[in-house]
């Protein structure tokens, strides 16, 4: 509501109070005279007139100033929301650069994960494969081998007993002898076992997967295991690492079985450890050879050693009979001076004796 509307509705409630006033005074018996009445209602107004004058300069006056206190406080809204407004864009631009980044890394990711499920697509086609997945068994055990022990105590397909080759054959001294390490990978009944959904199918392709690996360990007691040509075990390498906790975790009977078959069941983990020792005794036994040869040479410097004290002493014995000789030749020097002294001495008393004839 504004200020003129305040000012009408005052001054229509005071024409109405003085409507009602002049009604209540011409109603009254002992009422004044109408000019009397005229006089009173003129006065009135004027009052009423200089009342409303003054009420809507007092009501412009706080208009005025109700206007003012607005304008500052939405000027200071403004500038609130301004403020607000630009450190909301200042977040919201920091937040989609951050989100931007994110996104990015995100992309980054999804390509590495496309990548690696294209690889994880052909590893799968590869391990489908019995030869490529013998090809690959072979080659990471290769790799373990090469990267642990020198060229020259290891063989890769090496001929072994009647018409076979092996893996690996690692030349040991005796004993133990060569150790054969042969690798297989029984992953067809792994998976089976993976996929089982109740007891029952777990219990028959566990079943499976026993009877998988403790074929293998035939074939490589039987095969592998050449009594004279090699050592009295060897080992079957599991290129999983799944299988092989497997195959620990939850059948020890044929851990068991591989134990009395002489074929020790190796992971990558494991066969590193096992190569680790062997290149441990490798250089124990290139360590007891030297000392062999340390041995030798020393008992050939003791040979030596005496045939010099035999001729020092012969050598001391030569200068001692040398010292005697010389001992001895002196001894004839001094006689031989004293008696020409002697000589001296004779002859010299024969002269005088003369003189005195004389």
């Amino acid at each position: 509501m504004d200020t003129t509307t305040l000012i009408l509705a005052g001054g229509l409630a005071l024409a109405l109070a003085t409507g009602f006033l002049a009604a209540w005074l011409l109603k009254r018996p002992d009422s004044a005279p109408l000019g009397e009445l005229t006089g009173r209602l003129a006065q009135m107004a004027d009052s009423q007139a200089s009342q409303q004058s003054l009420m809507a300069e007092r009501l412009q006056a706080q208009e005025r100033q109700i206007s003012r206190l607005l304008d500052d406080r939405l000027v200071e809204l403004g500038k609130r929301l301004n403020e607000g407004l630009d450190q909301s864009s200042l977040r919201t631009g920091a937040s989609l650069a951050e989100l931007r980044e994110r996104l990015a890394v995100i992309d980054s990711a999804q390509a590495n994960i496309a990548q690696l499920s294209e690889r994880m697509v052909s590893l799968q086609d590869i391990l489908s494969n019995k030869q490529t997945r013998g090809a690959f068994g072979e080659i990471q055990l290769n790799d373990l081998v090469s990267q642990v022990l020198p060229p020259q105590v290891y063989e890769f397909q090496a001929p072994i007993g009647d018409r076979r080759r092996v893996d690996c054959l690692i030349h040991l001294p005796k004993p133990p002898g060569s150790i054969a390490i042969d690798a297989k990978f029984p992953l067809e009944s792994f998976h089976q076992l993976r996929a089982a959904k109740d007891d029952a199918e777990r219990t028959q392709a566990g079943r499976a997967f026993a009877t998988a690996v403790l074929g293998h360990v035939r074939d490589i007691s039987e095969k592998y295991i050449v009594p004279g040509e090699t050592a009295e075990s060897a080992l079957m390498f599991l290129p999983s690492e799944a299988v092989y906790a497997e195959l620990y975790a939850n059948f020890p009977e044929v851990i068991e079985k591989s134990y009395r078959a002489r074929v020790w069941i190796v992971s990558p983990t494991t066969l590193m450890a096992t190569l680790t020792t062997i290149r441990a005794v490798l250089k124990d036994a290139r360590m007891r050879e030297q000392a062999d040869v340390i041995q030798a040479e020393v008992r050939h410097l003791l040979d030596d050693m005496k045939r010099l004290a035999e001729r020092a002493a012969k050598l001391e014995t030569h200068f001692g009979q040398a010292g005697e000789d010389l001992r001895q030749l002196k001894l004839s020097v001094d006689k031989v001076i004293r008696r020409s002294e002697q000589v001296e001495a004779v002859q010299l008393g024969d002269g005088g004796k003369q003189e005195d004839m004389v």
